[in-house]
């Protein structure tokens, strides 16, 4: 799959206020992560690929379940990506080949770096009983595939209310605030939880591509309506945004400069060339020290699929 847009006539709304044909729906399909954990992925899919750098995009949850079960995704292996995991509810358990060991929490952001390689596990802590999550992979660019792996926990983000939302700032700069998460492109993520429901105005930046997923609850944009695990997509050329939230919502606002590199997306990895894909399938399958090992973790490590091409 590579970054390529392709838009579906159908899925746009014309009556929307911020420009004609601007607005998007995309809907998510359902897959699983590991132990029996439903997620709903929304990027990518044949409606939209990417939004900026973000370049996989999956709701995780809500699920509840007894103790000692949840999320268990045996080792396995990334490369020219970062993946980004922002936690509403439950709590995770994250080890890496780099030796880090870190739990992540509600209000928090796990970021890994996997430049030109890294593996890692993730599963629900033994005394979780649910879990909820917005776990994204963001495309690194071509001068920063390679970089050097790294693992950030960011335990305290930007906070504040407006109107009756409270909004998280996860990444990227927003108004006054920054995230402290440690990005290698222009983007943005905001999560807006609402108890009372409202109305709220998000400022936009003309050249950003934005997108809004329903987490919980409903949320009008653009005059159209999305529900929970719907994201309206919406083109660049804006500096202003109104939206309405129901009571009890949340959603996530992404946005970012559209990426100017065309990558491939495999299995975990994410390429500039198939070259690269199938370099880092032959290491991943041979065990080479490019990925490392993981020391704690109660299993083995995961099989990748063959490959649709081998040149």
């Amino acid at each position: 799959m590579t970054n390529q847009q392709q838009d579906s006539d159908e899925s746009l709304s014309s009556d929307c206020p911020v420009h004609a044909n601007a607005i998007q729906k995309v809907s998510a399909r359902s897959a699983e992560i590991g132990g029996g954990i439903t997620v709903n992925r929304v990027l990518p899919s044949r409606q939209r690929r990417m939004i900026g750098a973000w370049c996989f995009l999956d709701h995780a949850g809500p699920a509840v379940f007894r103790r000692g079960g949840g999320m268990k995704v045996g080792p396995h292996p990334h490369i020219g990506l970062q993946t980004f995991t922002w936690m509403v509810a439950g709590e995770v358990l994250h080890r890496d080949s780099l030796g880090n060991v870190a739990e992540v929490r509600p209000g928090e952001v796990n970021l890994m770096t996997a430049g030109r390689g890294i593996s890692h596990t993730e599963e629900s802590l033994a005394s979780s009983e649910q879990l909820h999550a917005a776990q994204l992979w963001i495309a690194l660019p071509h001068a920063e595939r390679e970089c050097s792996p790294a693992f950030d926990h960011y335990p305290n983000l930007p906070v504040w209310a407006d109107g009756n939302c409270q909004l998280t700032l996860l990444a990227g700069a927003y108004n006054e605030w920054t995230s402290p998460a440690k990005i290698y492109t222009r983007l943005l993520a905001i999560d807006v939880l609402s108890a009372d429901g409202g109305e709220l105005d998000l400022a936009l930046k003309p050249d950003f591509e934005y997108g809004i997923l329903v987490l919980q609850g409903e949320v009008e944009v653009c005059g159209e309506q999305f529900v929970e695990n719907e994201l309206a997509y919406f083109r660049p050329g804006e500096s202003q945004l109104r939206i309405s939230l129901s009571p009890s919502s949340q959603v996530i606002f992404l946005g970012g400069e559209p990426f100017a590199d065309e990558i491939i997306l495999w299995w975990n990895y994410v390429g500039h060339s198939r070259a690269e894909i199938i370099q880092a399938q032959l290491d991943w399958e041979e065990a080479a020290p490019r990925f490392g090992r993981i020391s704690g973790f109660d299993g083995g490590p995961l099989t990748a699929p063959p490959l649709p091409w081998t040149s």
